[in-house]
């Protein structure tokens, strides 16, 4: 196996690696906009059962305030897991930049040695010609 066969094991792997992660990150955030959707339903029931229920229009500020501070905080892991998510983006998009180099610098290898087998073998076939005319 050559050097350039091993950087692109390396490179392939690496971008494995990274796609993972991009998945891992993509599944929390996925997982966090439901929590967030399920408060804004909490929201909607409890504003339909605050409707049908004149003693709980009470609690309806404190509810409400309260359901105001758990989206933010759910809005701003959500924030967090953006900026995480556009980087490991950023990651694996270098990390196929970095492969197709060496894959090309693989194929620039192969073709230079084809050229260099055509060469020896034309020097052979002419010396051989050359050793033919002679005789």
């Amino acid at each position: 196996m050559s050097w350039a066969e091993s950087l692109i094991k390396l490179s392939t792997y690496e971008a494995e690696v990274l796609q993972k992660r991009l998945a891992e990150i993509v599944d929390r955030r996925t997982a966090v906009e439901m929590r967030l959707l399920m408060l804004e339903a909490e929201g909607e029931a409890e504003t339909a059962f605050m409707a049908q229920e004149a003693a709980a229009g009470i609690y309806r500020a404190g509810f409400f305030e309260g359901l105001k501070l758990r989206k933010a905080k759910i809005q701003s892991e959500i924030d967090v897991i953006l900026i995480e998510e556009t980087g490991a983006r950023e990651a694996l998009a270098e990390a196929f930049e970095t492969q197709k180099k060496y894959e090309h610098i693989a194929q620039n290898l192969k073709i230079e040695a084809r050229k260099v087998q055509g060469r020896r073998d034309s020097a052979a076939l002419d010396e051989l010609g050359l050793r033919k005319k002679a005789s």
